[in-house]
């Protein structure tokens, strides 16, 4: 059967599992997790306290709201 994997979790119902790393080790925390996806240069790592990523970035919300919807549409219901 097809897995999710990734940054969108596991989806298999067991949320222990849901930051999973490439190397399949579990982090517990969201940074860590979330850095161990980062591109080498591409960006900063994330610190322990991870910023709200609309401070940042100014127009973002309304992107990933547009965004978002796709995934909460019908096509994965």
């Amino acid at each position: 059967s097809a897995q999710v994997r990734g940054l969108c979790g596991t989806f298999n119902g067991d949320q222990r599992d849901e930051f999973t790393t490439p190397e399949g080790d579990v982090e517990p925390g969201v940074a860590a997790f979330a850095n161990a996806f980062r591109a080498a240069g591409a960006c900063p790592a994330l610190g322990p306290a991870v910023p709200h990523p609309c401070h940042g970035f100014p127009g973002s919300r309304e992107r990933a709201e547009a965004a978002c919807a796709v995934l909460m549409g019908p096509a994965f219901q």
